[in-house]
């Protein structure tokens, strides 16, 4: 999928966001940076030198995004900090920067911050091409993190393994209550299937497959998220035990309407709209990041993937599902006893 960075605050910062991706673009420019406080800075007259652009120019950025540098690392130091920071360049530069010495307040940008210029210059040729090497960087860092395949990149997720195995439990007694309850044959499975799908993330099974471009033996339910494992299993156990009361109460089996409109009214239940407010934030965000699948009937829940999410899916606490299924043996047992 094609990323304008210059165009999209959300994609400007799920780059920012992912300290794996800005480790290898930091080694791949290898900047001469002024060491600091344990990071590495860059003043305004470095970062418009590097761009080929006048200083004038960032101040023209600082201005109108000044609010996204900050956030991403650009400070102004005056004071003590200011005196320390003029002693370190001292110490690294001599006298290369010697018109920092008698100014009163200094605006520097961490390398996170630079990265943030980069994808907001439109000027600058070098802008361009660093954009493009950050976008390749990020995609490549995914894949080396993930083996290559983003596919089941939900697996990796520590909490994965037990919504995965709690929801066929739920789903058993979905299964069986259609199986009682509902007087249908076996369409009435995928159909209301469905209808939890569409309720929760606004696509049906075979919409899901498209975008995630799964293939005929792939199983929808193992590259969800935990988040959505979570809800489904409440929307099925929930609606499992709507269709037995019912059932109890008229002593007959219900029909494909009255379990339309019994559906109806299930998911208007107002509880579960922050509930499915989250899940469709995380399945939109994550696979616009991870996947580079769009979701576009989830398009206005897409935000920033913050820092710990990548540490969740790429860190070192993620795992490739063999070792957390090596690891759960226990977990399982007891699951499957219940």
């Amino acid at each position: 999928m094609s990323k304008e960075l210059t165009n999209s605050t959300i994609e400007r910062q799920n780059v920012l966001n992912n300290p794996y991706a800005v480790t290898e673009i930091q080694k791949a420019v290898d900047l001469r940076c002024i060491f600091f406080e344990d990071r590495n800075w860059l003043n305004k007259e470095q970062i418009a030198s590097f761009f080929e652009v006048t200083p004038r120019t960032i101040d023209n950025y600082l201005n109108k995004y000044e609010s996204e540098l900050r956030h991403n690392g650009y400070e102004v130091l005056q004071g003590i900090r200011l005196k320390k920071l003029k002693k370190a360049i001292i110490e690294q530069f001599g006298d290369e920067m010697d018109f920092i010495t008698k100014t009163t307040t200094l605006g520097i940008f961490d390398f996170r911050a630079f990265l943030n210029i980069a994808m907001l210059l439109t000027e600058s040729e070098r802008a361009r091409v660093l954009r493009q090497t950050i976008l390749d960087i990020v995609i490549d860092t995914i894949n080396q993190r993930t083996g290559g395949s983003t596919k089941y990149i939900n697996q990796r997720d520590e909490d994965f393994i037990l919504a995965y195995f709690q929801e066929e439990n739920y789903r058993k007694e979905f299964t069986n209550a259609l199986r009682d309850y509902v007087d249908m044959g076996n369409f009435k499975y995928p159909m209301y299937t469905n209808k939890i799908y569409v309720s929760i993330f606004r696509e049906n099974a075979q919409e899901y497959r498209k975008i995630l471009k799964l293939h005929e033996k792939d199983k929808v339910r193992d590259t969800f998220y935990s988040e959505i494992l979570d809800l489904v299993a409440s929307y099925e156990y929930g609606f499992a035990k709507l269709l037995e009361a019912t059932h109890a109460k008229w002593q007959q089996k219900l029909t494909s309407w009255d379990v339309d409109l019994l559906f109806k009214e299930f998911e208007k239940q107002p509880h579960w709209k922050p509930l499915v407010e989250r899940a469709r934030n995380k399945m939109a965000s994550r696979d616009l990041v991870f996947r580079d699948a769009l979701h576009l009937q989830l398009k206005e829940y897409i935000m920033p993937v913050q820092a710990d999410e990548f540490e969740r899916f790429l860190g070192e606490k993620s795992k490739e599902l063999a070792e957390r299924l090596e690891e759960a043996k226990d977990v399982f047992k007891r699951l499957k006893e219940r």
